[in-house]
């Protein structure tokens, strides 16, 4: 598979990991309830009553196999991420690092992008501030007067929009070669079920498989 394909499988790993792990960690999961109606006790002609509450997964009894799989798709996990390593250490360009830098360029220029469409202004608030002055009797007393807010732009704009398209370019340019290297890249891991199975198929058939 390429690289591309590779980390969709990884993902698609992570997301079954994720649903075992969450029938594992419920208690009503893993644990079966038998309640008992002591009838007996209190009426000696009457006969105790005993009824187990329904299971809360339909994996109720599979929870032994659910933790084999889980096991099982965390060997898988390992396998991938250890050949993923490998096909990216044997690139002459350094993937993670350029992925990083390429999101943190687009992050600035979008911060670049805000500041080029801010624009100067000057409102008028009738009765949006407060003065003070002393009465007759020496009091100090507020009132209410009129507030001019003028906001200007105390950077430059020009620069600032030229940064952002200089890093919009070089960004487009570098998600473009970190696309054609995900597809051309082959990653040396032999996919053990089909990518769009769901989970209850593939552990059906990890159970089929291993008994």
């Amino acid at each position: 598979m390429n690289l591309k394909e590779a980390f969709r499988y990884q993902n698609k790993l992570t997301r079954l990991m994720e649903e075992a792990e969450s029938i594992l960690y419920t208690e009503r999961n893993v644990t079966k309830v038998e309640n008992t109606l002591l009838c007996h006790k209190a009426n000696p002609e009457a006969t105790d009553e005993v009824t187990v509450e329904p299971p809360a997964t339909e994996y109720a009894n599979q929870i032994t196999q659910v933790a084999v799989f889980l096991m099982h798709l965390l060997d898988e996990r390992v396998k991938l991420s250890s050949a993923i390593h490998k096909a990216k250490a044997a690139m002459e360009f350094d993937f993670d690092g350029e992925v990083s830098l390429n999101n943190r360029r687009q992050q600035i220029a979008a911060i670049f992008r805000r500041m080029g469409q801010i624009r100067g202004s000057e409102v008028l608030l009738p009765g949006g501030g407060t003065g003070y002055k002393f009465n007759a009797e020496g009091n100090q007393v507020s009132y209410r007067c009129d507030l001019k807010k003028v906001t200007t732009i105390n950077f430059d704009r020009n620069k600032v929009r030229a940064y952002a398209t200089a890093l919009n370019r070089e960004a487009d340019q570098i998600s473009a070669q970190l696309d054609m290297l995900t597809v051309n890249t082959q990653v040396d891991y032999t996919a053990p079920f089909d990518v769009n199975d769901s989970f209850a198929d593939i552990l059906q058939q990890h159970i089929e498989a291993n008994g």
